[in-house]
């Protein structure tokens, strides 16, 4: 499963994403936006949103999203049991 992950510094909502998926043992690219003005566009382009955050599952965003929302999203997928 591909999962890039687009965050912000300090934010307690990507840190909670970010931990959450490091626990299950899941790969996953991090791109912090507030490092990089081109990731930010990047972000925004693909969820239509400056809110982080922002996860590609598959394919599949979930924006402006959280450590709850991305486990029953990977739960309806089969990824986690």
């Amino acid at each position: 499963m591909e999962i890039i992950v687009y965050t912000k510094t300090g934010c307690p909502w990507c840190i909670g994403v970010t931990s959450f998926l490091k626990e299950q043992g899941m790969d996953f690219e991090e791109k912090n936006v507030t490092q990089d003005e081109n990731l930010m566009k990047e972000m925004v382009e693909l969820s239509g949103q400056s809110k982080a955050p922002v996860v590609v599952l598959n394919g599949t965003i979930l924006a402006d999203t959280d450590k709850e929302a991305v486990q029953a999203f990977l739960e309806g997928e089969g990824e986690i049991i």
